[in-house]
């Protein structure tokens, strides 16, 4: 059969049962099923089950419940309160004062969480009230929260990262380094946008606080010690090679318990929550891996990857050509789909693609994911648009306009990453 025909149909199988209401790992299965009982000789229960238990059972893949515990950990303790106290000081003499603490306190939680929703949730509970009550003006606090929380997936460590490394089969710890100084330069650019703006507008800017002297700002700076240690003790791990991703993920465990406690947020009853959060968080991620590798694999079976490497290669697209269309793919996908969901999907078909044009692994990994940041400030499934309606009870079409200025900013970073790859490629050579 045709494999237009082929396509089409597990596509409109695809749609049907996720617009019917069904979890999006048992779609997965489910089309995966479809196309292995109509289109392939390969019985499609044994091929289901052994597939489902090697991805569930995955090694590489046990550092991700550990990072979501540890995120989930540092939820419930007084981090973002402590950070806001340390930063504060510091980003009072910049052009946009206070609105900085969201990018900066982002880009520390980042490294820390692991996700954007949580680093969003757990930096606007304090910095929305707190830069309301001094009258920063509301479009700019929740623009600059929105785009500075896409951070959590770029920054290590990252839970995207880990699904693209075990879908790509590439280093897990070099793609956590390889994200560091993009994710910086992002947050750079953020800043810096920041800054024209206020300069621009010096109106629409509260006045200083009192100015402190050095020696002030380095004692305030003492909230952000532990948080610092607990970064420098997940990174420095996986950079120097004493531990591998998994290894620095339980690390990272320990650092939050022993923070938690040192800040006497550790109790049983946030020890239970942080597990049971972290536990349900990971099962509907693994279902939806599970049903992603089956997918994959009667993708394979059906020759769906291979029909598509040999078209993609037949119109000679150039990489910088390949990437745009790709680009434009995953903004469209990322309308409906979340980021996980998103790479899992598509990984399969889009990878033989992109080895063929000669594209590095490691450096598509982070243009992904920058690209899928973009998505999580995209209506109508922009991850990060819900987040903040939650927390401020604004429309969301209110809510994307105000976060627009960061979606073109990573347009930006992405055009700079193309033009000096080595961005991405310096840090993980070192290694």
């Amino acid at each position: 059969m045709n494999e237009v025909v082929i396509t089409t149909l597990l596509i409109v199988s695809l749609f049907v049962l996720l617009g019917s209401g069904v979890w999006i790992g048992l779609t997965l299965a489910g089309v995966a099923w479809i196309g292995m009982e109509l289109f392939s000789s390969r019985p499609a229960g044994d091929a289901m089950a052994i597939t489902i238990w090697g991805s569930a059972s995955s090694w590489t893949l046990t550092a991700l419940p550990l990072f979501v515990w540890m995120g989930e950990i540092l939820f419930r303790t007084k981090l973002s309160e402590s950070m806001f106290k340390g930063l504060a000081p510091w980003v009072n003499a910049l052009p946009g004062r206070l609105l900085h603490t969201n990018i900066l306190g982002s880009t520390i939680f980042a490294a820390v969480s692991g996700s954007s929703a949580a680093t969003c949730a757990t930096i606007g509970k304090m910095t929305i009230p707190e830069l309301t009550r001094r009258g920063y003006p509301p479009e700019k606090i929740v623009g600059s929260l929105g785009g500075a929380s896409t951070l959590g997936l770029l920054i290590p460590p990252s839970i995207i990262m880990i699904v693209y490394g075990v879908a790509a089969e590439v280093s897990i710890a070099k793609l956590f380094v390889a994200g560091v100084l993009p994710g910086l330069m992002l947050a750079a650019l953020f800043s810096g946008h920041l800054m024209v703006w206020a300069l621009l507008n010096p109106d629409k800017v509260p006045r200083s606080d009192a100015s402190l002297s050095f020696l002030q700002k380095l004692n305030e700076s003492r909230h952000l010690i532990p948080v610092v240690m607990l970064i420098g003790g997940v990174i420095g791990t996986i950079y120097t090679g004493i531990a591998t991703a998994t290894e620095a993920a339980a690390v990272g465990v320990v650092g939050a318990l022993i923070l938690s406690a040192a800040q006497g947020s550790l109790n049983w009853a946030t020890f239970r929550d942080s597990l049971l959060g972290a536990t349900r968080l990971y099962c509907m991620i693994a279902l939806i891996l599970a049903g992603a590798a089956f997918l994959t694999l009667a993708m394979g079976y059906i020759g769906l990857p291979r029909h598509l490497a040999e078209f993609v290669t037949s119109l000679n697209l150039s990489p910088g050509v390949l990437l745009l269309a790709l680009a434009l793919f995953y903004i469209v996908l990322g309308c409906f789909l979340d980021g996980i969901s998103m790479i899992v999907l598509t990984m399969g078909v889009i990878l033989p693609t992109v080895t063929a044009a000669g594209i590095d692994l490691i450096w598509f990994g982070i243009f992904i994911v920058i690209v899928v940041e973009m998505a999580q400030i995209t209506p109508p499934v922009g991850f990060n648009l819900f987040v903040l309606q939650g927390m401020t009870k604004r429309e969301i079409t209110w809510i994307a306009r105000v976060c627009m200025p960061y979606f073109f900013l990573m347009v930006l970073a992405v055009l700079l990453l193309w033009w000096f790859p080595q961005i991405v490629n310096w840090l993980p050579s070192r290694m």
